[in-house]
């Protein structure tokens, strides 16, 4: 039997991946990375311990944990604060799969001669005509996963299995019911994971001391003065509510100026672009754009949208250039795009700049 490390967070989808390997043959080896843990000793939503230990016991398999809270913090709230303070919008999963989990995991299937890893995404990985290797859209599109991915190498999905592409979680939780698995109906998070009470902007706080700035200028497109905000970390490019301020209109952020503290204020047109930029590309199914080519395909600039038509190039200083058919709503700087062939293969995805 072939060895593979399963990544194990103590939820239900690392736990029906886990079940669906061992019943294909595999033999599984479970793994919990301890990525973050409160000052209270509060967990990370990713590292439930006993969670996870209650379910390889359920399946019979080996279990084992791993500290890497040293790499979580380089990797993931280090520049999650410091993109907060610098007026971004930060996506800290995305660097977490590529530099912590994936990283350690890998280095552990070696040390323990397993020749894959896995985990419980909604996607599919595939291995492409051109011998590249890509993530490919899970088959129910409410569940994909693979904005999450794109950041990954190819050494990296060249050992990678992912079971659940083509389920549904409803599907998932009814395996996990017939085979007993003990968090078969356990809640799904919508919480970044370090942050369990969902309030990033306290989490910063407390971590970033006199580093994060206070209060500041909410401003108009013309740079006119309209009322005083709580400090630019409390905010991002396209938010509404909670800005307290009485204009007579809707109002919305649409630029934050970190340098100057200010954030820009204007109505729900002037959040659409049709242009944006990305830095720090990662290409799955292709090496590159070719020089002086242009591709179709459609984009996705945050995990939720459902993406756009658009044509992708290559521009200046390592970037690349989006023109997308019709205007998208409020692209945030720091947040990712994520590009799509037709067949739902992910071409690549960069940070928008």
């Amino acid at each position: 039997m072939e060895k593979v490390l399963v990544g194990m967070s103590g939820g239900v989808d690392s736990a029906v991946a886990a079940y669906l390997l061992k019943e294909e043959g595999y033999e599984v080896i479970g793994v919990t990375l301890r990525t973050w843990e409160s000052s209270t000793g509060e967990e990370s939503r990713c590292c439930e311990i006993d969670d996870a230990r209650k379910i390889a016991d359920s399946l019979g398999i080996s279990y084992h944990v791993h500290n890497c809270t040293s790499e979580f913090r380089e990797y993931v709230t280090d520049p999650f604060i410091n993109d907060y303070i610098n007026g971004l919008t930060p996506n800290p999963c995305i660097g977490c799969n590529r530099y912590v989990k994936w990283d350690k995991m890998l280095y552990l299937s070696k040390v323990m001669d397993a020749k894959y890893v896995a985990t419980g995404h909604y996607a599919f990985v595939h291995r492409l005509e051109n011998g590249r290797y890509s993530v490919k859209k899970a088959l129910h599109p409410g569940k994909d996963q693979t904005y999450m991915l794109y950041r990954l190498s190819q050494e990296q999905l060249s050992s990678t299995l992912m079971p659940l592409g083509k389920y549904s979680k409803d599907e998932v939780r009814k395996i996990a019911s017939e085979a007993g698995i003990p968090v078969a109906e356990k809640p799904d998070s919508q919480e970044i994971c370090f942050v369990p009470d969902d309030d990033y902007a306290c989490f910063i706080e407390e971590n970033a001391g006199t580093r994060v700035r206070g209060e500041g200028l909410f401003v108009d497109e013309d740079g006119k003065p309209l009322g005083k905000h709580k400090g630019i970390i409390h905010y991002t490019v396209g938010q509404r509510k909670g800005l307290g301020l009485p204009l007579g209109y809707p109002a919305y952020v649409k630029e934050i100026r970190a340098g100057e503290n200010e954030v820009v204020i204007g109505k729900e047109d002037s959040l659409y672009k049709d242009e944006i930029f990305l830095r720090d590309v990662n290409y799955l199914s292709i090496e590159d754009i070719p020089e002086g080519d242009k591709i179709r395909c459609a984009v996705k600039i945050r995990y939720h949208h459902p993406g756009k038509t658009a044509v992708i190039e290559n521009a200046d200083e390592g970037r690349v250039r989006i023109v997308f058919d019709e205007p998208v709503k409020a692209a945030a700087p720091g947040q990712s795009a994520v590009f799509y062939d037709e067949d739902g293969y992910v071409i690549g995805g960069g940070i928008i700049c």
